[in-house]
């Protein structure tokens, strides 16, 4: 079923959209990972998925889980309830149980979507998943216009996978610092696919 919802969903989105995915060949191949993604609207999800390999998880509001036949549509995509302002270990435990079951993670940092395009402060949920989970993350870039309309030109980046051993030491007992660390060194790489080197290293480029 999951995989028959999948492409449905992406015969959709191609007529849709004009689609274009880049940097597919950086996501590890056989192994559950961690997409970490800047947040633009409700189809981000399925935009980042269709390219993703093999199957996926991510967390969606509980309140989009009222009607039915979306609730069952996000289901079959392998979407689980979070409740906002409930314990929070029990979200990071269900998300580390579905990469433990095979099925790579749909994260997006910022937690709310993004008004101006670009991408704005992130939290460290993801880094915690990855530190306890093993998991490597793979930083995504949803890039298009100021609003989603028929035919919009889409580009979905998939960067460099990040290890968290290489930041985080105790899987156990993550250290906070060290997980801000990470955190930071995803951010960082969301936010190059999405808007492009800074305008000093830009200028760096043009001197050399």
């Amino acid at each position: 079923m999951y995989y028959i919802v999948k492409f449905l969903v992406w015969a959709a989105f191609k007529i849709a959209y004009s689609l274009r995915f880049e940097g597919r060949e950086n996501i590890p191949k056989g192994i559950p990972v961690i997409y970490a993604s800047n947040h633009r609207t409700n189809a981000d999800p399925p935009l980042v998925g269709i390219g993703a390999r093999g199957k996926y998880a991510f967390m969606a509001k509980e309140e989009l889980f009222r009607n039915k036949l979306f609730g069952w549509l996000i289901r079959s995509l392998g979407a689980f309830p979070v409740s906002r302002g409930k314990g929070d270990m029990t979200v990071i435990d269900t998300a580390c149980e579905r990469i433990a079951d095979g099925r790579s993670l749909m994260i997006f940092p910022e937690g709310t979507r993004s008004k101006d395009g670009k991408v704005h402060r992130g939290h460290s949920g993801a880094a915690l998943i990855a530190a306890k989970s093993g998991a490597m993350i793979v930083p995504v870039g949803v890039c298009f216009g100021e609003k989603l309309r028929f035919r919009t030109k889409i580009t979905v980046k998939y960067g460099q996978p990040i290890a968290p051993q290489d930041y985080v030491e105790s899987a156990e007992e993550p250290n906070p610092r060290q997980l801000v660390k990470l955190k930071n060194r995803y951010m960082a790489d969301i936010k190059l696919l999405v808007e492009g080197p800074a305008m000093e290293e830009k200028e760096e480029t043009a001197d050399e």
